[in-house]
């Protein structure tokens, strides 16, 4: 019966925020948009934030809520109709994209990629090419040789002495360009029609996002990226339609996609992650990618800081377009820690609230913890509901309505959590560690 309630109650939160969700019209520039004094959020530190974005060379900027536009700025000559380029960004659109063409019979991410390709599109044995498949392509990990990227280079090298057997494909993670790029020739065979065909017509059609691919790099307006984040928000849903119905292979995409790196999904960054690999780095680091960010944050991340955030637990979908904001690229960067604390740092604090309080926002000790936390709120607590870092419903308790309340975490493997406090104000989200991370 616990199971049974449980599950329902999964089911329901589910339910209730995807049907929280708005969708903007497709073919029309109407967008329904959100104060941000309605979200409690200040308007002293929102002004302080796109001052922030500007100073760092942005050329755009724009943060949803529930699909709803809260802030949107577009600075110098940069507007609305402008396009830029997504760079590695453009990654996480093609992870999609592979997905819709095996959910429609085109291939299959467990097939070699020679059979798309042809024997001999690598310079390995015949025996090991065969072993390298698509999924090895999109999780980064098909054990071939990403030192030989021309350096500097904006091209690729796709010829076959240019891909060489380093290690056994899924024994190794590295951020190989030219191994990804290769799979858009690959889903370009497997549907016998170009990338820019198919992502307009799978895709851009039904969710009303324009854009084109050059190359091997895709180009838009910052709304077009904003409309593929509120997708990705909905679970592959746009107004109620699944449009990537193949609900298994979403998950994948958005879960560690192998062990040597588990913050990168299927071509999506992860945050709330144990550790990390960086790009042309064989040296994994501790904790999470953004430790500023929720922890359930997933990322599209590319040169010169093209970022689309995706935050399932907050309903939040955040855009930057522009040259560099001074951090490394393609992953994250201190620019996304130093913008991430502004916007965890938007929601109001006044007198009343803040007195005798170091902070108004709902406390956790001890954490990290290892049997219990207790949450300290300024409000009646209502609700406590408990997720895993990948926005998996846990557990739900009542609230006791009082200030503070004690949560039992016997039985929780270490590692991150997300714990929605409800009061009458509203719904806080706060961080969660369980035991040490490296336990």
């Amino acid at each position: 019966m616990r199971t049974i309630l449980t599950l329902s109650i999964a089911l329901w939160i589910t339910q209730s925020f995807s049907q929280a969700l708005y969708f903007p019209p497709t073919g029309s520039a109407e967008w329904a948009t959100l104060p941000p004094e309605e979200l409690g959020w200040c308007s002293e530190k929102v002004d302080s934030l796109i001052q922030f974005v500007e100073e760092k060379n942005s050329k755009s900027f724009i943060i949803l809520k529930d699909g709803k536009i809260v802030v949107e700025e577009y600075f110098g000559t940069f507007t609305p109709d402008s396009l830029w380029y997504w760079a590695s960004a453009g990654k996480s659109l093609m992870g999609v994209m592979i997905g819709l063409a095996q959910e429609d019979g085109y291939l299959s991410i467990e097939g070699p990629t020679s059979d798309y390709l042809g024997e001999g599109w690598t310079s390995c044995p015949p025996e090991e090419e065969q072993l390298i498949t698509i999924r090895h392509q999109i999780s980064m990990a098909t054990g071939l040789d990403d030192s030989l990227e021309p350096a500097g280079s904006i091209d690729n090298c796709f010829d076959p002495e240019c891909f060489q057997c380093l290690a056994a494909p899924g024994t190794r993670w590295a951020y190989h360009n030219s191994a990804y790029r290769i799979v858009q020739d690959v889903m370009e065979e497997a549907t016998g029609t170009t990338k820019n065909i198919y992502t307009r017509v799978r895709l851009g059609n039904r969710i009303g996002m324009s854009g084109f691919w050059i190359n091997y790099i895709f180009y838009s307006r910052a709304r077009d990226m904003a409309r593929f984040g509120l997708f990705t928000l909905a679970r592959g849903n746009w107004e109620g339609e699944a449009v990537l119905s193949d609900t298994a292979y979403f998950n994948a995409m958005t879960h560690s996609s192998q062990q040597m790196n588990p913050s990168y999904g299927y071509l999506w960054w992860l945050n709330g992650k144990p550790s990390y690999l960086l790009p042309g780095l064989q040296f994994s680091f501790n904790g999470s990618l953004l430790p500023e960010a929720p922890a359930d944050l997933i990322a599209a991340l590319g040169k010169n800081d093209q970022k689309i955030y995706v935050v399932p637990s907050m309903g939040l979908v955040v855009v930057r377009q522009g040259e560099s904001a001074g951090g490394i690229a393609p992953a994250a960067s201190s620019f996304d820690n130093q913008l991430w604390q502004r916007i965890m740092d938007l929601e109001c604090v006044t007198a009343t609230e803040d007195a005798g309080h170091n902070r108004p926002a709902p406390a956790i000790f001890p954490n990290p913890a290892k049997e219990s936390v207790t949450i300290i709120a300024a409000q009646p607590i209502l609700e406590l509901r408990l997720f895993d870092a990948n926005g998996q419903f846990i557990k739900v308790e009542a609230g006791s309505g009082a200030g503070q309340q004690a949560v039992d975490l016997h039985g929780l493997p270490a590692g991150v959590y997300l714990m929605q406090v409800v009061t009458e104000k509203g719904v806080a989200v706060k961080r969660v560690v369980v035991g040490r991370l490296g336990d």
